[in-house]
């Protein structure tokens, strides 16, 4: 870096109040991109159920393949941004590659939709790790406002998630699905244009770690990426439809990772620093197990409320596939600020649970979610409709659980990790939502009915016998987790 750099970054730092301005921007830049992601990603189940004319249990696959996929290329996505291309170029690259795999699907969405996913796929990992290692880089190395900030920008992201996910359901089953794409595509531009407008506030953050290079040299390697991106193509696509190269993919990029992170730490000099990589590593491990549930959100959950719940909300009548949709974020929304006051009370009274026992409150939260789950089954009528009440108020126990979880997870990866290695470490948490994703396909491809004519009944009935298991299972997790939170606290270090 140069003095000037070294000034930028510095006043940056030594920002007055809670948050710097430039959380901000970004907060403004990652709500638009969620809408674009979170409408795309509430519709892709029922889109392939309805229009595609997917089985349950083959849209469950291919939603958990796209979803795996989505996560897995942020892990690429870091790498990239890390040693090539820096975090702003490959934001805005991400950016553009998503609108135009938005507006491919919005101008023929049953011909063009596994193109259009592709594209969306390859945007995404190039945009979503990034973005977040910025926020990171927003603060010096011991802030202790490092957590308020990503709180702020995890508000960000659920208000995006909010309103794309009510729109974009909105317009697919009531307008047309072409509209819900170009909702999405038209969410994106606008992220990528305020970024525009405000990416010279952020100074030396994100720039490319090749500026020291000849500018023809550094423009081919950058140019070489753009090239990669391209060439994948095709076998991204391929691999979506059929699911079985997705499975070839997830048993090949997982161990390929782990070699990756296990080279990087064996460079490390510092004892120190290498058990706080393996801190991070074991929340990475078990994180791949919360998602894996947590996840059925976008895949069985959406098929379970086109099928079994009724329209009743309350006092209101509303589109079940809405509400599985925006539930999460609204509570989110409604609820970080009171649960991050609790931390905040209990911390005065030195009573705060320590990161890895809140990772563990949030599986037993989860496992209280699929218990209710469960339990609607015993409010269902003979037509296998059940109330959409019951259903909502498992998202409020399931996102209490995020919110012991997910919040903390992107800022405990910039903690126990080098500058170095932010860009990898928040591809490896990416990652792990990938495989996440992937299992959560085959759970609730496993949940299906391999029937065709199967009556809502029996959908309800396979549902939520598989929904008790993952209950059982989340229940199991949090309890170890808990238990070994000593051993995990000592190799964080002086990482709280």
């Amino acid at each position: 870096m140069t003095t000037t750099e070294d000034q930028q970054l510095e006043a940056i730092h030594n920002f007055e109040g809670k948050y710097p301005k430039q959380l901000w921007y970004l907060f403004m830049v990652e709500m638009w991109e969620r809408f674009c992601f979170y409408g795309m990603r509430g519709v892709l189940a029922i889109f392939m159920v309805d229009v595609l004319l997917l089985s349950g249990k083959d849209a469950n696959l291919k939603y958990g393949a796209i979803q795996a996929f989505v996560y897995a290329f942020t892990f690429i996505g870091g790498i990239f941004a890390d040693k090539i291309l820096g975090f702003k170029k490959s934001l805005f690259f991400g950016g553009i590659v998503m609108i135009t795999g938005n507006i491919l699907i919005g101008l023929n969405p049953h011909d063009f939709f596994y193109y259009g996913i592709t594209l969306s796929i390859i945007g995404t990992g190039f945009f979503k790790p990034n973005i977040s290692s910025m926020v990171g880089e927003l603060y010096r190395e011991g802030d202790p406002r490092r957590d308020a900030g990503f709180s702020l920008f995890y508000s960000g992201i659920n208000i995006g998630a909010l309103l794309g996910g009510a729109l974009c359901v909105y317009l697919g089953k009531s307008v047309g699905w072409n509209y819900a794409f170009f909702a999405a595509a038209v969410a994106m531009f606008i992220g990528i244009i305020l970024f525009l407008a405000t990416k010279k506030s952020l100074g030396p953050i994100g720039n490319s770690p090749l500026e020291h290079m000849p500018a023809k040299k550094r423009s081919t390697r950058e140019i070489a990426v753009y090239v990669g991106a391209a060439l994948s193509i095709p076998l991204i696509h391929a691999m979506i439809v059929d699911t079985q190269y997705t499975d070839y993919f997830m048993y090949s990029i997982g161990p390929v990772a782990l070699i990756y992170f296990f080279y990087e730490v064996s460079r490390m000099e510092s004892s120190a620093a290498k058990k706080k990589m393996f801190a991070a590593l074991l929340f990475i491990a078990f994180s791949i197990i919360f998602f894996a549930f947590f996840e059925q959100s976008g895949g069985s959950l959406s098929l379970f409320a086109k099928d079994n719940l009724t329209d009743k909300l309350l006092f209101f009548t509303i589109d079940p596939n809405i509400v599985n949709n925006i539930s999460n974020a609204f509570f989110v929304i409604l609820f970080a600020p009171l649960v991050g006051l609790i931390w905040v009370a209990l911390s005065k009274k030195r009573l705060e649970p320590n990161t890895v026992v809140k990772f563990g409150m949030g599986f037993l939260f989860l496992a209280g979610s699929f218990f209710i789950l469960y339990s609607t089954k015993f409010f269902a009528g003979p037509d296998g409709i059940t109330s959409l009440n019951i259903f909502t108020s498992a998202y409020l126990i399931m996102t209490l659980g995020e919110l012991c979880l997910s919040p903390i997870g992107l800022s405990i990866m910039t903690k126990l990790s080098p500058n170095r290695l932010v860009g990898m470490m928040m591809g490896l948490w990416f990652l792990a939502s990938a495989y996440g994703q992937y299992a959560a396909g085959l759970l609730g491809a496993n949940m299906s009915s391999p029937n065709a004519n199967a009556s809502n009944l029996e959908k309800l009935n396979l549902y939520t016998e598989g929904y008790y298991q993952l209950a059982i299972y989340a229940l199991i997790a949090g309890v170890v987790l808990i238990a070994i939170s000593p051993i995990i606290r000592k190799l964080m270090q002086e990482v709280k």
